[in-house]
């Protein structure tokens, strides 16, 4: 059974009570509790389902061509916005971790907050239906869409055309270091353009480091 507080957390998010509810407990559950269930099934699900629900959002209000409404999804759907999105709401306290993956730090890990976010939407779609998910997701979604995410041109592809532009050759990524427990796992990686210089990042995931990398670079050298 849901702990209390928890289960008001999920009808505040979801906008109404959950429905079965061991499925929401297994939404919330982390691989290290050694439970026989935890969330990565409703994971993939809600990852499937909130694409869905944010492309058919952009193509209803913005009028650009497919590729600024792939940047935009993209960045939208982004493992960094979906933990973004489950910071805003406190979901990190109501998340079940083994005492290793508390210990270290999984409460907070962008990892896990952004895979259980999505396991949430799974649980919604699984028991009140894609209308039902879809305006759970435009309620937490809302800022992030009618702000400016994923507006910017993505710091790999401002690189590369940068690199292009000044005649340069390609950036090249490096990974020079990965630690930590798999799920607080940490990635360094360098990228370098040769004849200009290179510099290092560190994030929680390789694409992260890569993203971090690039536009320390620009910074940089740009």
């Amino acid at each position: 059974m849901l702990h209390a507080d928890t289960h008001a957390f999920l009808c505040r998010i979801a906008g109404r009570p959950p429905v079965d509810e061991a499925l929401w407990l297994e939404a919330l559950t982390h691989g290290s509790t050694g439970a026989a269930r935890d969330y990565q099934r409703l994971e993939f699900l809600g990852d499937r389902v909130l694409g869905m629900v944010i492309a058919e959002w952009l193509y209803a209000l913005e009028g650009g061509a497919e590729g600024r409404l792939s940047q935009r999804l993209n960045a939208l759907v982004s493992r960094s916005t979906c933990a973004k999105v489950a910071r805003a709401i406190d979901l990190g306290p109501h998340m079940l971790l083994g005492k290793q993956a508390r210990d270290d730090g999984g409460q907070d890990s962008d990892n896990i907050l952004g895979d259980v976010m999505e396991a949430l939407i799974g649980a919604s779609f699984v028991t009140h239906g894609f209308d039902a998910t879809r305006a759970m997701v435009r309620e937490l979604w809302g800022d992030l869409v009618a702000g400016k995410t994923g507006q910017k041109k993505h710091p790999k592809s401002a690189l590369q055309e940068w690199a292009a532009g000044n005649r340069r050759k390609m950036p090249e990524y490096r990974l020079i270091d990965r630690s930590g427990p798999d799920h607080a796992a940490k990635f360094t990686v360098a990228v370098g353009v040769k004849g200009v210089g290179e510099v290092e990042a560190t994030g929680s995931s390789k694409q992260e480091a890569e993203t971090l990398a690039a536009a320390a670079f620009m910074e940089r050298f740009g």
